[in-house]
């Protein structure tokens, strides 16, 4: 039989909810209180349950869910050298009310791949599951984020050669998963959705940037990065309005970057949220090209009430209008917990509506694969 290629009819973003102890266990290893082997002996079990639930509601691609970061880029930025990570306070979800401050991330040298990121955790995970072990990172955008301002002057007076070097960082990331045997590979990206946003775009023309120039100078990014994949290996993109405790921070829908990002990204899928009317419609699905998959972000990761089958079929068939249904497939909209802390739902929702999933897959397209 012929393995499947992802991404999957059924497929998922990565994060997932951590059980109440290691979460516990976090905040203490944050506070200087718990021991890191400690840490990483509870992250071994817990990942291994993870698999397993993966496992029972017949998800193909499976992921340590992030079980190993305090949040979905900060630790994979922070590891790169010349890249300084000052860790930020996310609000608890099971403790509303505390205030949200981001992680505070600058380019203070020069940066480079001084040792492999990801490729540990992979190899666990890969031992640990027979399905196709996936792993998510954050986009090489994210490091373009903040503009001049956040690349030091004097380690990059020229912001070229800063990406060349970011490109560099990725490329050497991607050639040690490879290596490991990693086929698939997910981008987690806010930036393009956050140029879907009117106030965020305002921002940006504050702060010098313009926001028109942008969606392409994204693009040439993450394609030179993908020029250098080894072969093999899938590479998709996940567009996110932010997730933090159940959170959102930008909203609209693809319109402003349909046409540069859908046409021209050289990724092999997408994974776009379209769980709320933030999201917009799906008429920029009509400048999608007709290799790439699209998997429609139609289940919440942020609110407990359960969708129902009906109501994804019927946006899919919306979705047909712009979109081959063949080239479709269903996840939540986004992970599950984009930082330690998780989002208001449940692990018994969580499992439900990742079992929602494959069963509404394999009713429309006959199989979740």
């Amino acid at each position: 039989m012929t393995a499947p290629i992802p991404p999957f009819r059924a497929d998922h973003v990565g994060s997932l909810l951590r059980p109440d102890k290691l979460r516990e266990a976090r905040a203490r290893f944050l506070d200087g209180k718990f021991d890191a082997a400690e840490l990483r002996a509870l992250e071994d079990k817990y990942i291994r349950d993870a698999v397993a639930l993966q496992e029972s509601v017949g998800l193909e691609a499976v992921t340590d869910g992030e079980f190993r970061r305090t949040s979905f880029h900060f630790d994979f930025l922070g590891r790169i050298d010349g890249v300084s990570a000052v860790l930020g306070r996310a609000p608890d979800a099971n403790a509303p009310g505390q205030a949200f401050q981001p992680p505070q991330l600058k380019i203070v040298g020069k940066i480079r791949h001084a040792r492999d990121i990801e490729v540990d955790g992979f190899k666990f995970l890969k031992a640990a599951t027979r399905r196709t072990a996936k792993t998510t990172i954050p986009s090489p955008t994210m490091l373009l984020r903040g503009g001049r301002g956040a690349v030091s002057e004097t380690a990059y007076p020229d912001l070229d050669v800063y990406v060349d070097d970011v490109i560099k960082v990725y490329a050497d990331e991607l050639k040690a998963l490879g290596k490991a045997g990693c086929t698939y590979v997910q981008f987690d990206d806010t930036n393009f959705a956050y140029l879907c946003d009117q106030k965020m775009r305002l921002a940006m023309r504050d702060r010098g940037e313009d926001p028109d120039a942008l969606p392409l100078r994204y693009v040439k990014l993450i394609n030179a990065v993908i020029a250098t994949k080894p072969a093999g290996m899938t590479i998709c993109v996940h567009l996110c309005r932010g997730n933090m405790a159940g959170r959102w921070a930008a909203e609209g829908g693809y319109d402003p970057i349909a046409e540069p990002v859908f046409a021209h990204l050289d990724v092999d899928g997408y994974f776009l949220e379209y769980e709320s009317a933030r999201a917009g419609g799906f008429e920029p699905l009509r400048f999608m090209p007709n290799d790439k998959r699209v998997i429609l972000g139609l289940v919440s990761s942020k609110v407990p009430e359960m969708e129902t089958k009906d109501a994804l079929k019927r946006r899919v068939d919306e979705a047909a209008k712009f979109l081959p249904t063949a080239n479709m497939g269903i996840s939540p909209q986004c992970g599950f917990a984009s930082g330690y802390q998780g989002n208001p739902v449940t692990e018994d929702i969580e499992r439900r509506k990742l079992a929602l999933c494959v069963e509404t897959a394999a009713e429309i397209w006959g199989s979740a694969r």
